[in-house]
């Protein structure tokens, strides 16, 4: 296993050298993170400019994240948007939201991103829509009220990107009690039931490890 995962790693690092080069922003957002103690969680380069290709693709004028840690993905989505877009990213940890406040600045988005300090299922409900695309990335237990949340403030047409979906694979294991792999459990039957998206999961590998993100595209109002 640790020869596969030192593939996956590889080969990330070959699509980045490659396909997206290296970013002073996104570098120094990465770098500040670490240095202020942030766990080392967010989203890979490449991950993140798929989460940019998503937002450009639908022509995203208004996007949501919950979870922003250090700001690194939210650089990704704000990079995205056009004038007059905005980006509103929650984030739970104070120290968090300034660390990311300072690195959104510097990569010189302050002007279209709005970090809410909070527990995201208080800030949610004070947020008015709709959103073009939401992006969850913060505890797993939370993740069907944080979808039913973003579904709540998404339009027709717009998409919920939800990542760490699959855990090392332990998403599988119905007898489990780990509160993270339950609530993706509970996600994946909320999106299942649900008329309003049609919905996807996709396994990945990489520098992060063997995970996956869930993609549901609204398909409906009501």
């Amino acid at each position: 296993m640790s020869e596969k995962r030192e593939l996956w790693s590889d080969v990330d690092r070959y699509v980045e050298d490659v396909l997206l080069g290296h970013d002073a922003a996104l570098d120094h957002a990465a770098t500040a993170s670490r240095a202020a103690g942030l766990p080392d969680i967010a989203v890979a380069p490449n991950q993140g400019k798929l989460l940019n290709l998503i937002a450009r693709m639908i022509g995203a004028r208004r996007i949501l994240e919950v979870g922003t840690l250090g700001g690194y993905s939210a650089i990704w989505l704000a990079r995205a948007l056009p004038e007059g877009g905005e980006l509103v990213t929650l984030e739970y940890d104070p120290k968090h939201a300034e660390v990311a406040r300072a690195n959104i600045a510097a990569a010189g988005l302050a002007d279209r991103a709005t970090v809410i300090t909070g527990a995201a299922l208080d800030t949610l409900p004070t947020l008015k829509g709709p959103f073009d695309l939401a992006f969850i990335d913060a505890d797993k237990k939370s993740n069907p009220d944080y979808f039913a949340w973003a579904l709540k403030l998404s339009r027709k047409g717009g998409v919920i990107v939800v990542d760490n979906v699959v855990r090392e694979g332990r998403v599988i294991d119905a007898e489990s009690r780990d509160e993270n792999v339950l609530g993706i459990r509970r996600l994946n039957e909320m999106m299942a039931a649900e008329t309003r998206v049609s919905a996807t999961a996709l396994q990945t590998v990489g520098v992060k490890g063997h995970d996956g993100l869930a993609i549901a595209l609204v398909v409906a109002d009501e």
